[in-house]
């Protein structure tokens, strides 16, 4: 562990009070936005549901970043949306705003050079126009047909310059707006799932039982009258730690897993006597190919079973697989 010497602890604590307080300024700059939510946060998200484009987000600087991260929270939750840089909509990226647009501002002034340059062209194009600024009065303020109030009354940074309680609270009223529009919108997991189909979230609701199944040569079985031994060769082999008993056309007529073989010592069964009909379950939990993995999970987790044979329409058998194909999958 590393030793700290007492001057460097007391600058230690000096440093960790100065962290809680910038904290609690920029707490205080969120908490406040609460009471000011009225007609205008209204109205913005009436515009942003009526918008029959995407949503333009745009800002220079710190709320060009924090636009940024608003844009991609805003599409990924059901409001198409991306951030437009203002520099370079001067130079060409205005051809990425289309009829039907609604167009989101932000500067902290209100007064941004490049944003008030671009401005006139919104206007022109009738995209509606929602502004996040910290002063109603300010040029983008007037300009808009609505207006967000995102002042804090103080930074966090001492000097009262760099932006942090402002930054703080503007991400914080862009994420109201897009949890008040998903909510409005009734978006589901799945949903969201569509747009994350490389998340945790999306494998579980997305993959099918196809998509992560054993199929040909991977899939273990028998016929009835198989006997035990080369059943549990057959089980060995293919390593799923069970195997389908199957008729002639491949119907499923039962299964075998390391719990039927312990039923079978259980009961001293001839391991070298017995045929495959006389040990196996009959009637075996199964699910369908096109089913969602995460339909398959749950299936394992009610019945206590560690596999499921995978059978089509006919009732033949197509596939097979267990838990540890599921968490190779991420579906658990």
């Amino acid at each position: 562990m590393m030793r700290i010497a007492m001057n460097d602890a007391a600058d230690s604590q000096h440093l960790i009070e100065m962290g809680r307080e910038a904290l609690r300024i920029e707490a205080r700059a969120v908490a406040a936005l609460i009471d000011r939510l009225g007609d205008d946060f209204g109205g913005a998200c009436q515009m942003l549901l009526a918008c029959t484009g995407r949503v333009v987000v745009s800002g220079m600087g710190k709320s060009g970043h924090v636009g940024g991260k608003i844009a991609a929270t805003l599409a990924s939750t059901g409001t198409p949306a991306f951030f437009l840089h203002p520099a370079e909509a001067s130079h060409g990226d205005l051809g990425m705003v289309t009829k039907g647009d609604v167009v989101l501002a932000i500067s902290y002034s209100g007064e941004t050079a490049e944003l008030l340059t671009i401005l006139p062209l919104f206007k022109r194009m009738g995209a509606p126009l929602i502004a996040m600024t910290g002063n109603p009065a300010s040029t983008l303020g007037r300009e808009a047909d609505v207006h967000l109030d995102i002042s804090v009354p103080a930074e966090a940074c001492p000097l009262n310059l760099a932006p942090t309680a402002s930054t703080t609270a503007t991400l914080a009223m862009g994420d109201a707006l897009a949890v008040a529009l998903l909510k409005h919108r009734g978006f589901t997991e799945a949903d969201f799932a569509r747009s994350h189909p490389g998340g945790s979230l999306g494998r579980r609701l997305l993959l099918h039982v196809t998509d992560v199944m054993r199929r040909g040569d991977e899939l273990p079985r028998v016929g009835p009258d198989t006997p035990l031994t080369e059943g549990l060769l057959e089980m060995s082999r293919k390593r799923l730690g069970l195997t389908a008993v199957v008729d002639g056309d491949d119907r499923v007529l039962g299964i075998f897993t390391d719990g039927d073989l312990r039923r079978a010592l259980d009961r001293r069964a001839d391991i070298h006597g017995s045929r495959m009909s006389e040990v196996m379950t009959r009637n075996p939990r199964s699910i369908g190919p096109n089913e969602l993995a995460a339909e398959a999970v749950l299936l394992m987790e009610k019945h206590a079973v560690n596999g499921l044979l995978v059978l089509d329409d006919s009732g033949r058998l197509v596939g097979a697989l267990n838990v540890h194909d599921l968490l190779r999958a991420g579906v658990m």
